[in-house]
This record gives C-alpha cells, structure tokens and sequence, in this order.
C-alpha cells in the first residue's frame, strides 16, 4: 500500500462512523486530514479526539454546494446510510449522492487528484444473484422508499465513471457491505448496532421478517484498510471492488449471538419485513482480494465484543453526554444501515 505522509487529504462526511476511523487513519500515516461534514448524521463526538491535532482540520460543510479547497486526495463519504436516516429526507439523501458526487468530482478534476467513492452492497438491490459479484447490475426498485440511497449511489457510481472516461480523472469506486464497530450511532437502525444496544438495555430485540435472511458483517478496522489499499492501487484499478465480509450469518443468528456475548435476558420479537428489505446479501470478494490482497481479519464475535464495550462504556455516561450522538447533533447531512 502506498503512503498518505506529507499529503492533505479531504474526508467528506468524516466525523460518521466510517469517516471518523478514516480519518484517524490517515493521521496515523502521517497525512494531514480535512474533515468534512454538516453534522446530519455524523457527530463532533467521533472526531473530538483527533481536534488537538495539528494536521487535522474539521470544516462544517454540505457536499450539496461546491467546495474550494487545496488537497492531494479525496475520500467521499458524504451520505446518510441507514433506512432510518436516509428514508428521513429521502430528496436531501438523493441530492447528497447525486449533487454531491458531482461536486467532489468537480474538485477532483479541477486538482487533478485522485477521488474514492463510498459507494455500497445496495446499488444489488434485492439481489438474485449470490453471492453478489461487481459484474452483477442488481436488481433495484427505482420508486420504492429504499430508492433514495439505493438509486442515489448507482446514479454516484455512474458519474464517476462518466468523469474517468470522459475527463481521465482518476476514480476508485468501492462497494462496501455491512460494516460495524465502535462508534455506530446507537438510534441509527442498523442491525448490528440495534441488536447491541437492545441486549444491553435488557429490552425485546427486534427482528424485521423471519430472521431467516442473511447479512454479511465486516469490521471497521478491515473496511478502512480495504479502502486504503484501493486508494493507493494502481490508476487502473478503478473498481468497482466490494469490500465486505464473506461470512454470512442469518439476522436470527446474529441476535442470539447479542444476547450471549452482552448475557442478556432480552427476548427475540419479530415484526413485518419492511417493503424492499434485500433476503440476502454475501460480497464476492475474489476481485479485491487478487488485485489488493485484501481479505478480512477479525472474527464477527471478536467485532462485536469490541463492539459491545463500545456501546456499554456509551450507555453508562450520563444523558447529556451522550445526548449529542442520540440526536444526530444537527442538521445536514450524515442521519446513518444494515
């Protein structure tokens, strides 16, 4: 993998969950960071470690509008990212996927610098195809509830293959699958966090459907590296690549293994499958995995034990501390998926 030292590097939508441990990241490789985001879903919280830093600078900012700044590389990771968040203010999600590309692709072009999409297992849709390969073009309903994120990123990706062949910019396009680690929002819907957070709290965890349809979890640490390996691979490589865990777990599965590794007495209540909700979703990761090397490390339960002690150390401060992640601390851009 190549190396971030002496570079600036713009991270849009960097205080989120995945952002935040990006950018922690690249400042571990000597790089100087610019944190990007309006604070939607993303949060000062993520990031206030990293403040006192010197080459790293937090800039509220919506991707929605043109941004003119000086950088060597671009990370785009602008989105809301959980039904929940996304289904909030569908139009804002679209435009953040759509206008947002363009805008950071605008940059790109202008800087002559390289750009990484954070694109997702949801442009497969409901897939008929498993486990899911970069050739399959997916199976999307364009007018559903999901559409707004779902369509969003497919229209995202088709952008920056446009800019690449049309003005040489140099594009990677990563399709990241079900991600999970410390720092989740804990009201942000997504399965792995839900789960946790209701173990913990001693409350019914909710299943949407028979628990009978499958996910696939990666690790925020092997997520990142994934991203990192694809920023510094050849110009060639575009992508896109998918960048997820392999090993898959039905949502039953994964609720009984919240229960045994918080020692719950929390009960397992199902509700209606929402409209659109994918039966299953595994990442083919052979492509990635022969240009890059890259492969998961770390076991789903080693995750989520970190996972946990993340969430209870969260659950133990006091309401104001944490009030700022509950709510999503303002308005914007970032509100957060299974």
């Amino acid at each position: 993998m190549g190396s971030d030292l002496a570079e600036r590097i713009l991270v849009t939508g960097g205080s989120g969950f995945l952002g935040s441990h990006l950018c922690e990241r690249l400042l571990a490789n000597g790089a100087e960071v610019l944190c990007v985001d309006n604070f939607f879903t993303g949060t000062r919280r993520n990031v206030e470690h990293l403040l006192g830093q010197r080459r790293f600078e937090l800039m509220r900012h919506d991707v929605t509008f043109p941004l003119y700044v000086e950088v060597d590389r671009i990370y785009n990771l602008a989105c809301p990212a959980s039904p929940l968040h996304y289904q909030h203010d569908p139009v804002q999600t679209t435009k953040t996927s759509v206008i947002g590309a363009i805008n950071m692709l605008g940059l790109a072009k202008r800087l002559r610098v390289p750009i990484l999409q954070a694109s997702t297992s949801e442009v497969y849709g409901d897939p008929i195809i498993h486990p899911q390969t970069e050739d399959y073009w997916g199976n999307v309903n364009p007018i559903g509830p999901r559409s707004c994120y779902d369509e969003g990123k497919r229209c995202a990706e088709t952008l920056f293959f446009d800019y690449w062949r049309q003005h040489r910019v140099t594009i990677k396009v990563a399709r990241i699958f079900n991600t999970y680690g410390p720092r989740m929002h804990p009201n942000d819907g997504r399965v792995a966090s839900n789960f946790i957070v209701q173990a913990l709290r001693g409350d019914d965890i909710t299943i949407f459907g028979d628990g009978e349809q499958t996910r696939a979890f990666c690790y925020v640490d092997d997520t990142i590296e994934g991203l990192l390996r694809l920023m510094h691979s050849a110009n060639y490589i575009t992508g896109p690549l998918n960048i997820g865990n392999p090993e898959e777990i039905t949502i039953r599965e994964l609720a009984e293994l919240a229960i045994e590794l918080t020692g719950s007495r929390s009960k397992i209540v199902y509700r209606p499958r929402p409209q659109d909700d994918p039966r299953q979703r595994r990442p083919d990761i052979s492509r990635i995995n022969t240009a890059l090397n890259w492969t998961p490390r770390t076991s789903l339960r080693e995750g989520l034990i970190r996972t946990t002690a993340y969430f209870e150390t969260l659950l133990a401060e006091p309401v104001g501390r944490r009030s700022g992640i509950a709510a999503g601390e303002s308005s914007g851009e970032n509100l957060a998926r299974p």
